[in-house]
């Protein structure tokens, strides 16, 4: 229940991540993966393309699935409250001055690099 908890959780801030700044995968849910849910980044990439399979990734997520790196339970919950979160996400960003969302976007990126330049096992 708790791994499931995690999944939505990543997919709704993922979600609302992406309806803010236009991101997702490789910058938010890649690393929320490896740090929240323990997994190796082989199968964090492969289990964020899985979830935005269609059309983005359909052959890459085929590779890393075929090579077992594919978490299909964590992609499909992240993927469903993905869609929730992008829509709220979206929604706030709307009501946030360009310079402000632009300041929260660069200290996001730069407290995600710090974490997997410093923080990783």
């Amino acid at each position: 229940m708790t791994e499931i908890i995690i999944f939505i959780a990543i997919g709704l801030a993922a979600g609302m991540l992406s309806g803010m700044f236009g991101v997702g995968g490789g910058i938010i849910i890649v690393p929320a993966l490896v740090f929240f849910a323990g997994m190796s980044q082989h199968t964090a990439q492969g289990t964020s393309l899985g979830l935005m399979l269609f059309p983005i990734g359909i052959l890459a997520a085929w590779n890393y699935y075929k090579a077992g790196h594919l978490d299909i339970k964590a992609g499909l919950l992240i993927a469903a409250a993905f869609v929730i979160g992008g829509y709220l996400g979206s929604k706030l960003s709307l009501t946030i001055n360009q310079l402000t969302l632009k300041r929260i976007f660069g200290a996001l990126m730069l407290i995600v690099a710090i974490r997997l330049i410093f923080f990783s096992k």
